[in-house]
């Protein structure tokens, strides 16, 4: 999903979002008060079109030259995808709450933003529908990227961070004396992020930690325990519980999602001379 987001954040336009949604409420309404003194809704709509008028209706006129091409081609774009896409969305916030709060704070509701999904994905399917991938260019397009689509060596680690190496010096004894690591790591592990999972860092791949630290990691077999290992955060003790191996992309494999990359690159690459074209096309009028 990470191409749809890279597209669909530069169509998504706040601004525009929260001037639309400004003139949902009554008139007589007001948005906050300064000494009892009311800041009328009015007053927000009118500063919101002042500042950001031509940005929201170049949107509005764009969207709607979408729609109308839409209708051409014949596209649309189903609830369920709009729904999938919400929820990934909402992931990536760490959950729908989170996301929710997140909307309430900038004044922005659900729909509108599923609003912005869906004509985000009728605009890349209108697009989508004008261009035409050959299998050649998707299997070169593989081959230049080959690593990124195979499997990493990868290893699932837990650590229990020290302050110092006299106190890491008897942690570690008594990790050898065969207490449990991760109730040590809940008990003496000074590394917030992880001592309450019993010291469990995750998958950890080449590249994403201290040198010294993915050193000796990546050298300890599956269910061993390091020594003390010394880096800029402290003293560390870790324990590697599961090892993946490094392995080679197929390409018939992920040919689907390879052939999905291309497209959302062509699209990023064609929007902005997409758009001029129909631009062109349609009689606009501005009043």
């Amino acid at each position: 999903m990470t191409g749809n987001r890279r597209f669909f954040r530069k169509m998504a336009l706040p601004a525009a979002l929260l001037i639309l949604l400004a003139g949902c409420g009554e008139s007589g309404d007001y948005v906050a008060k300064v000494d009892g003194e009311k800041i009328l809704q009015t007053e927000l709509d009118d500063a919101l079109r002042e500042q950001y008028g031509t940005e929201v209706l170049d949107t509005l006129i764009t969207n709607k030259i979408v729609e109308l091409e839409a209708k051409k081609v014949g596209v649309s774009v189903s609830e369920d995808s709009i729904q999938e896409e919400y929820e990934n969305l909402a992931e990536s916030y760490g959950g729908k709450e989170l996301l929710q709060t997140t909307l309430e704070e900038n004044g922005l509701t659900e729909q509108s933003v599923k609003d912005n999904i869906r004509m985000y994905q009728l605009t890349k399917n209108v697009i989508a529908a004008s261009i035409d991938i050959s299998d050649e260019e998707v299997a070169q397009y593989f081959e230049n990227n080959k690593d990124s689509y195979g499997q990493k060596e990868e290893i699932v680690a837990s650590h229990i961070l020290l302050e110092d190496e006299e106190t890491a010096k008897d942690v570690l004894a008594k990790v050898k004396a065969g207490d449990d690591f991760a109730e040590l790591a809940k008990t003496y592990s000074i590394d917030t992020s992880t001592n309450e999972n019993g010291g469990e860092i995750g998958y950890i791949s080449r590249g994403q930690m201290d040198e010294k630290f993915e050193e000796a990691t990546f050298d300890l077999e599956k269910g061993s325990i390091s020594d003390i290992v010394q880096t800029s955060e402290g003293y560390h003790i870790i324990k590697v519980t599961e090892k993946v191996p490094a392995e080679e992309a197929v390409f018939e494999d992920v040919k689907d999602e390879v052939y999905e990359t291309v497209l959302e690159e062509r699209i990023n690459e064609e929007y902005t001379s997409w758009l001029a074209e129909k631009q062109e096309q349609y009689k606009i009028e501005k009043m």
